[in-house]
C-alpha cells in the first residue's frame, strides 16, 4: 500500500538525520511536535499503519505548513515571518544541518498522502491529546534558558516570556496546541470523509 521506494528513501533520511540531530542539537530536540512526527511518519510507512499516520498528520499539518510559510517568506526577505525560522538562515549552523531541516517542506505533504492512502482513523485525535500533553510536560519539565522545546516556555524558542507564571503559560500552550489539533483534525475527517483510499 506504501510504496517500498517511499519507505526506503525515508528510512534513509531519517538514519543520517537522527545521529545527525542528537549529535549537534541533543536528545531533548526529539521532543518537538515535527520531530516525533517525522519518526512516528517512517513507523507508520513501515507497518502502514492509519492510526500512527493519522496522529502523526493531526499532530504537525498546521504548524508545518506555518513553517513553510515562514520559510519561504524568510527567503523573500520578510522579516516577520523569518523570526519564525531564523535558525534556517543563521550561518552559525552548519549547512548540512540546515539542510536537513528541510525535511520540513514536504513532510505534511507525505503525511497527508499516506494518511489518505491508509485511511484516516478520526479516533487517532483522542490518543494525539494523551500523547500530546505528556511531550508538553516533559518539553516543560526539561526545558532551560536557551532549550524552550514546543514554546513551553515563550513564544520566541529559548526565551521565556514574561506576562504569565510558567505554568499559566503552559497550560495556555496546552490549549493552543488543542485547538489546533481539534481543527486539523476535523478538516481531515472532512477532506477524506468520501475517499480514505486510493484505488
Amino acid at each position: 500500500m506504501i510504496p517500498a521506494g517511499l519507505k526506503l528513501g525515508y528510512l534513509a533520511f531519517v538514519a543520517v538525520m537522527v545521529p545527525s540531530y542528537l549529535f549537534y542539537y541533543g536528545p531533548h530536540s526529539f521532543l518537538w511536535f515535527s520531530n516525533l512526527a517525522l519518526l512516528t511518519g517512517l513507523l507508520a510507512a513501515w507497518l502502514e499503519n492509519r492510526w500512527l499516520a493519522s496522529m502523526a498528520l493531526v499532530a504537525t499539518l498546521l504548524p508545518e505548513l506555518g513553517w513553510i510559510v515562514s520559510f519561504v517568506g524568510g527567503l523573500a526577505g520578510v522579516a516577520p515571518l523569518r523570526e519564525l525560522v531564523s535558525y534556517m538562515f543563521d550561518p552559525g549552523i552548519p549547512l548540512f544541518m540546515r539542510a536537513l531541516s528541510l525535511y520540513h517542506l514536504p513532510l505534511p505533504f507525505v503525511l497527508f498522502w499516506m494518511t489518505w492512502r491508509l485511511g484516516y482513523e478520526p479516533r487517532a485525535w483522542r490518543l494525539l491529546l494523551l500523547v500530546g500533553y505528556g511531550v508538553l510536560l516533559l518539553s516543560f519539565l526539561l526545558a532551560a534558558p536557551g532549550r524552550s522545546v514546543n514554546w513551553v516556555l515563550g513564544p520566541v524558542a529559548g526565551e521565556p516570556q514574561p506576562w504569565l507564571p510558567p505554568l499559566a503559560w503552559l497550560g495556555l500552550v496546552m490549549a493552543g496546541f488543542t485547538l489546533v489539533w481539534w481543527l486539523t483534525h476535523r478538516f481531515v475527517a472532512r477532506v477524506t470523509a468520501t475517499n480514505r483510499r486510493f484505488a
